[in-house]
């Protein structure tokens, strides 16, 4: 199972975790690890390619995991299209799971 757990500050995504395969599909076939896969590339992509931030993305091969974090202190409209971006992220990750129960969870953590 593939387990994204957005962490939170207050009431702001700080980043996210995404760890696991979803197990839907055999490697190459899975098509939640890929719509899952893809989007946190766009959001990435977005964040430090398009808005020129410096995001903290690790990418752990041996747990399958992805790590982001956005940095601190950004400018107030910034920051609000990041927000827009991750919450749009997290909208999207709640509905496959309602798709895939037993391949995606989507987890909140301060």
């Amino acid at each position: 199972m593939t387990t994204v757990t957005f962490r939170m500050e207050g009431g702001r995504i700080t980043g996210f975790d995404a760890v696991g395969h979803s197990g839907y599909g055999s490697a190459g076939t899975d098509i939640v690890c890929a719509a899952v896969t893809s989007a946190v590339r766009l959001v990435e992509s977005t964040v430090n390619d398009v808005l020129g931030l410096a995001a903290s993305v690790k990418v752990r091969e041996q747990d399958a995991a992805i790590l982001f974090r956005l940095p601190g202190g950004l400018e107030p409209t910034t920051e609000s299209t990041c927000q827009s971006l991750l919450t749009g992220l997290m909208v999207y990750l709640t509905q496959l799971h309602d798709e895939y129960p037993e391949n995606i969870e989507v987890l909140e953590e301060d």
